[in-house]
């Protein structure tokens, strides 16, 4: 399997921190020398290790954001 190359550009914060220390995180990431994407995945604590995820450009994350925003929790 080839390597996934990704540049964490910037943190938006930490959602949840599971037992084994690892960090449920929103960021922009950069996946395979491309453009940065918004991202939601587990990571460990050092970053070379990560959980599966989803990738939003702006646009879906405006869309979550709007969706969120109206729903009664």
């Amino acid at each position: 399997m080839a390597d996934i190359k990704f540049e964490i550009k910037k943190t938006a914060g930490v959602l949840s921190e599971s037992t084994k220390g690892w960090n449920k995180e929103l960021n922009l990431i950069s996946w395979n020398d491309k453009e940065a994407k918004y991202d939601i995945r587990d990571w460990d604590a050092d970053h070379k290790k990560m959980g599966k995820g989803i990738t939003l450009t702006i646009e879906e994350l405006k869309g979550l954001k709007e969706l969120l925003s109206g729903m009664e929790l």
